[in-house]
């Protein structure tokens, strides 16, 4: 890392982008070896903040009986509301651009309060019914909860929240583990709203983008449009209906390829091409079952081997052009 640094800097002074005496300076800071804590302090606030409400979900499991279900959902909810009323107060207001707490404390204390809402929700639809049967409710209300402070306290953490409520709503989980296990072999509805879902966080971003609304959202939406349209995609190419699904995958991994080099991230570009290597794959193995060209199979095993060390040196490759590509881009 030190040597691409000093790398970069070479090649910004040999530009004559920074001056001798900047270039000198950069040189003189860089040795005195100093380095932030900042992402430290950012994981044990997030840490303790994970504890503390873990901390109250066993305190209600254990003293559920002794203290009462009326009195656990008053105290939830006065920690919830003094969560809030500090956050609001400390908040410059909404803002379409980034607008950024003065203090990074009061993100986590955003994030702490929406997490013990949808606790508080949850447990007074579980203990007293409180929406009856529309158990959607429970899940839709925390979710607005959680898009409202997303956009309003500028919080990416709370807008994943508030996405997956959206998707828990629709009957799906966006961890891909769950979204196998939730049938989605066997019901094909799911991944159609699966894709749609994907297609509609898509559109969302791109027009964002286009009204200027919170455009440092959009790594979040991409990834979870990827991760949607890659696994609905590639469990439609198992089914019978596989060929147009196929053609929407190999569309959406072009654009994602190429959107992950306009934006430099590296975890779209590699998500981007594990599914398309995945979707290909089984294209390339449904073309050749419709053709009924079983001798090709015999020479398809014998040849496994060297497929695959091909496509881990091709994967390598890929990776290495991609550091390359955006790091002279970021210097360019």
């Amino acid at each position: 890392m030190a040597n691409l640094e000093e790398q970069a800097a070479q090649t910004l002074f040999d530009k004559n982008l920074i001056k001798e005496e900047q270039f000198t300076a950069i040189k003189a800071y860089r040795a005195l070896n100093i380095f932030s804590v900042h992402n430290e302090l950012k994981f044990l606030l997030y840490l303790s903040m994970l504890l503390f409400t873990s901390g109250v979900g066993i305190l209600i499991y254990q003293n559920i009986d002794t203290i009462g279900h009326t009195v656990l959902l008053g105290l939830l909810l006065l920690v919830t509301l003094t969560c809030f009323y500090f956050c609001f107060k400390n908040h410059p207001g909404f803002k379409k651009d980034e607008a950024p707490f003065p203090n990074p404390l009061y993100d986590y204390l955003v994030l702490t309060a929406v997490i013990l809402s949808c606790s508080f929700v949850g447990y007074l639809q579980f203990q007293y019914q409180t929406f009856g049967t529309h158990y959607g409710l429970a899940t839709l209300i925390p979710t607005i909860i959680s898009l409202f402070c997303a956009y309003y306290f500028d919080n990416k953490s709370v807008l994943s929240i508030g996405i997956t409520g959206m998707a828990a709503y629709l009957g799906l989980s966006v961890d891909p583990k769950h979204y196998f296990e939730n049938e989605m072999f066997n019901n094909t509805t799911l991944s159609y709203i699966g894709l749609a879902f994907g297609l509609t966080l898509l559109l969302w971003a791109l027009y964002a983008i286009k009204i200027n609304l919170k455009k440092h959202f959009n790594l979040v939406y991409l990834t979870f449009s990827l991760h949607l349209i890659g696994i609905a995609c590639i469990v439609n190419l198992c089914d019978d209906f596989w060929f147009p699904f196929g053609l929407v995958l190999g569309i959406a991994a072009y654009y994602f390829y190429n959107l992950s080099f306009q934006i430099r991230s590296i975890s779209l570009f590699i998500f981007t091409v594990l599914y398309g290597f995945v979707g290909m794959n089984i294209f390339f193995v449904q073309m050749l079952t419709a053709i009924h060209f079983d001798d090709f199979f015999s020479i398809f095993l014998f040849t496994t081997p060297f497929y695959f060390i091909g496509t881990i040196l091709g994967f390598i490759k890929l990776i290495k052009h991609f550091n390359k590509k955006t790091s002279d881009d970021s210097i360019r």
